[in-house]
């Protein structure tokens, strides 16, 4: 009961994430166009290793429309034309070096020249989310909050790479590593 509750919890997930990625695409011509080309053609995203196992899937599948933009496929048609394998044993880490600008390690295989439109994609859109806020708020109000969220932000990117560094010298001093000692026996 508990793991079908995480399978529709994921799916909703990864409904919405990708609306979220067709609004960013929709504001940037050039992305869309640099997908047209590659329509019909599916991206597999594979996350190995992650604590959110049984909450979200571990492989994320996306089929790229004639409009240039992504749907989730209903059924599995067979092999992807682009695998990206994601580690996402450290999530925290993954984020702080997203947030300061610094891609996750990743392993690519097949089609290149998509695999060179996806890059590009990771290295140039971005989601003006002050500009979808003034929107609804108004310049005045988008701006302030854009003011607030850019603080904020950076603090969690100090918050995130101290928890690290913290987890990194915690796991160095239970296992001994660097010390010279071993590491206590139980």
């Amino acid at each position: 009961m508990i793991k079908a509750i995480h399978r529709h919890l994921g799916a909703a997930v990864m409904e919405r994430v990708a609306l979220l990625v067709n609004h960013v695409l929709q504001g940037e011509a050039s992305a869309v166009e640099r997908l047209r080309r590659h329509a019909g053609k599916r991206v597999q995203f594979h996350f190995s290793s992650s604590p959110l196992t049984g909450w979200l899937p571990d492989e994320l599948t996306v089929e790229i429309t004639p409009a240039g933009l992504i749907d989730l496929p209903l059924e599995d048609s067979g092999a992807p034309d682009l695998r990206v394998s994601v580690d996402a044993s450290q999530p925290a880490k993954t984020i702080a070096n997203a947030l300061s600008g610094q891609r996750p390690a990743v392993e690519v295989s097949g089609d290149a020249s998509l695999a060179a439109d996806v890059a590009w994609l990771v290295d140039n859109l971005r989601w003006d989310v002050q500009d979808d806020l003034a929107r609804v708020v108004g310049e005045a109000a988008a701006a302030a909050i854009g003011q607030f969220a850019a603080a904020a932000s950076s603090a969690l990117r100090t918050a995130l790479a101290a928890l690290v560094e913290s987890a990194q010298r915690l796991r160095r001093m239970a296992t001994g590593e660097g010390t010279g000692s071993e590491p206590p026996v139980r």
